[in-house]
């Protein structure tokens, strides 16, 4: 198997240095930022990514504002209380877009916050507690608890709330199997996703990286 440092030198070749590499690096956040990020702000966050899955997300991202209106900021004990009448009207509303599954998925996940946060304190004190090197447990999680969160829904959540993992797209899956992971095309099984915990674990001890810049090395690493 490769070393990281070979992944890293390929992308400093292809993108101008180390030095061009930094800004494209994603934002990490401490574990005490994470632990103090609301509720309310993880459910949006959720929303936003469920909706962008499959779909144009610059659709998304100009609704937003009126995804947040709508749906009053996303506060979850308030989420969990619409009527199935209230949800029928949210999912014909013209300001959102009109897709009563994914609708429906946002009261769901109220509940998977709430029960998380009664759990813990908080939906962002679970998240920053979790070990980076068991994020496919925590992908486990959101994808068995929570609604639509599977996939790289989840994975993009996680990043976006600045919580550092890696995000299997289809060039960081690329990078692996150059480097000889027998992980296929879609990688979902157990079996598969533990090698590739277990070689981010390994990169990570190598680098000293975060696993969000590990990741991102990866793609970049790709003609």
């Amino acid at each position: 198997m490769e070393s990281f440092s070979q992944i890293h030198q390929r992308a400093c070749e292809r993108h101008g240095g180390a030095a061009a590499l930094k800004p494209l690096m994603p934002s990490v956040r401490s574990s005490t930022a994470l632990a103090r990020s609301k509720d309310d702000r993880w459910l949006a966050q959720m929303t936003r990514c469920v909706f962008q899955a499959g779909f144009v997300w610059r659709v998304v991202d100009h609704k937003w504002d009126d995804f947040e209106d709508v749906f009053f900021g996303f506060p979850a004990e308030k989420i969990v209380m619409l009527s199935p009448e209230q949800i029928d009207r949210f999912a014909t509303n013209p300001r959102i877009i009109r897709n009563r599954q994914k609708v429906l998925s946002i009261q769901a996940n109220a509940l998977f916050v709430l029960d998380i946060a009664k759990k813990h304190g908080s939906f962002g004190k679970f998240v920053a507690r979790w070990p980076q090197q068991d994020l496919i447990g925590l992908l486990s999680v959101m994808k068995n608890q929570g609604s639509r969160l599977g996939g790289m829904t989840g994975q993009r959540v996680l990043r976006n709330m600045g919580k550092d993992t890696f995000i299997l797209t289809a060039d960081v899956i690329r990078c692996l199997k150059r480097t000889g992971l027998d992980v296929g095309d879609n990688p979902v099984s157990k079996r598969k996703l533990q090698l590739i915990q277990d070689t981010f674990n390994q990169w990570h001890d190598e680098s000293g990286l975060p696993y969000s810049h590990i990741s991102r090395n990866c793609a970049l690493s790709l003609e």
